[in-house]
């Protein structure tokens, strides 16, 4: 893919080396929109170009530098990480290997979190919000309430701050600490979280890109219900009267937390499904 060649020929390319690629086992669709987006990137255009251009000529330096960029998804990188970015609610996020690449399945609690609290003003906060993307799409869509963020991981602050700079919503406050630790004295309407709740045996964390995203991240360790229980154990503390829990989890875990949470005396439990049809999140109520 070095030689003068179309950026036709280039994408075509580029999608056969990613379909003969060990970690390759999605449908072709995928494959070819990596292709494009890497394509894209590399040669700093857009995607309508290219489909409208296909004939077009490619400068021999960013043929390589694509070239490079195949090879890097041929080995499993999560294409956010070799983008520097991605896409979540209506927002485009700076992402590094220092933070989980945002999901569209956690798009869910931001679409929750703005149906159960209506009000203008209201106090939220994240847990462990990694690139700050569940924040950062709360503050976005309400800018009247006031939006807090906790991490335990200072380069995840960094990037959390680096977006919100970037997005022009600077109000939101990150703190360093693990889930409620530097939030003593304080009081929600919304707490919401995606902790880890992988455990650490699960074969899942066996996929490559997974495991270049921070384990910290995607595992508790071997129990996978760790930290929902820990969080659980301690939301009502942090809750106004009527306040609401709302946790991201396993498609396999609703049941657990569910009882989780009426253990703990919270009331009005509710799970829901991702796309996929997966209970892949559960809200609960402050009793």
């Amino acid at each position: 893919m070095t030689t003068h060649l179309s950026f036709g020929t280039l994408l075509s390319q580029g999608v056969l080396r990613l379909r003969v690629a060990a970690f390759a086992e999605g449908p072709a669709a995928g494959l070819s929109l990596d292709a494009e987006l890497l394509l894209a990137h590399a040669f700093g255009t857009s995607r309508a170009r290219l489909r409208s251009h296909p004939e077009a000529m490619a400068d021999v330096d960013k043929a390589k530098r694509y070239a490079q960029l195949i090879e890097r998804r041929a080995a499993g990188e999560p294409l956010a990480y070799i983008l520097g970015r991605k896409d979540f609610w209506s927002l485009r996020l700076a992402v590094t290997p220092a933070v989980l690449v945002p999901r569209p399945e956690t798009e869910l609690l931001v679409e929750r979190a703005l149906a159960l609290r209506l009000e203008e003003f209201g106090r939220v906060v994240d847990l462990g919000t990694g690139s700050g993307a569940i924040a950062l799409a709360l503050a976005s869509e309400r800018p009247g309430w006031q939006v807090a963020a906790t991490d335990v991981s200072d380069e995840a602050l960094a990037i959390a701050r680096t977006n919100a700079d970037s997005l022009d919503l600077r109000h939101v406050q990150f703190l360093r600490g693990s889930w409620f630790e530097p939030l003593a004295g304080r009081t929600f309407d919304l707490i919401l979280s995606n902790p880890p709740y992988v455990a650490s045996a699960d074969p899942a964390l066996k996929d490559p890109a997974l495991q270049r995203e921070p384990q910290i991240a995607l595992t508790p360790g071997t129990d996978a219900m760790a930290c929902l229980r820990e969080i659980i154990d301690s939301a009502p503390d942090y809750l106004e009267r009527d306040g609401w829990l709302l946790l991201e989890h396993g498609a396999d875990q609703a049941e657990e937390v569910t009882r989780e949470l009426v253990a703990r005396g919270l009331r009005h439990v509710r799970s829901h499904r991702d796309l996929a049809g997966h209970e892949r999140m559960t809200e609960a109520q402050r009793a």
